[in-house]
């Protein structure tokens, strides 16, 4: 079960890196996060993001990204409450003067499990994602390796393992940068524009996606 070879292996891996290098909501929701309120803020995000990527393989696993792919009423639903949400916190940002930068704890302990719930959501409401996974993950299943299922859960969790080996860093330098910035607070309302920016054009692109 689950035998592979090596080229198998070397081009799985190398295809995860690249995913989760690439930019997009989960990574800019993570590093706003660092940015704005610190290193535990930026881990519970990124903590959520995973929480919301295994949601997804598990979906993938057992078929269920196959209704996203196929019933168009499902998959507009999920777009257009997944746009509205980034939409939402864009507008948080746009709005604000500066706080999320300047504040010195972050907001304690109930912040972020709210941070690591709007992880969650970030992640979870992204029906590109779960498409993508459907569509990305079969490529690596190999007959007579294990069940379909379990191959498909197998690889898709081994992207989030990927992700703990190269998102935590990008954390720690967010925050060494954060530190920095949440003395400024010009630089700090600038950021929260910048951001919230970012979250519109991320909506924006999510609503006007198509299958």
């Amino acid at each position: 079960m689950f035998d592979y070879s090596i080229v198998h292996w070397m081009t799985f891996l190398s295809a995860a890196v690249l995913l989760n290098l690439s930019p997009g909501p989960d990574i800019a929701f993570i590093l706003g996060q660092t940015l704005s309120s610190g290193r535990r803020h930026g881990f519970a995000a990124m903590l959520g993001i995973w929480s919301g990527a295994s949601l997804h393989v598990v979906m993938a696993a057992v078929g269920l990204s196959a209704i996203l792919a196929t019933s168009a009423l499902a998959f507009s639903v999920v777009k257009w409450v997944g746009a509205a949400y980034l939409i939402w916190l864009g507008i948080k940002m746009l709005l604000s003067n500066g706080d999320s930068f300047t504040s010195s704890d972050g907001g304690g302990s109930l912040r972020m499990q709210s941070v690591y719930w709007q992880g969650v959501l970030v992640s979870a409401l992204n029906p590109k994602v779960a498409i993508f996974f459907l569509a990305f993950l079969p490529q690596f299943v190999v007959e007579g390796a294990g069940s379909v299922g379990a191959q498909l859960l197998l690889h898709g969790s081994l992207i989030i393992v990927v992700a703990a080996f190269i998102e935590p860093p990008l954390v720690m330098v967010g925050s060494r940068l954060g530190t920095f910035l949440r003395k400024k607070q010009r630089v700090g309302l600038w950021m929260d524009r910048s951001l919230g920016a970012l979250f519109v054009a991320l909506g924006a692109r999510l609503a006007a996606s198509t299958k």
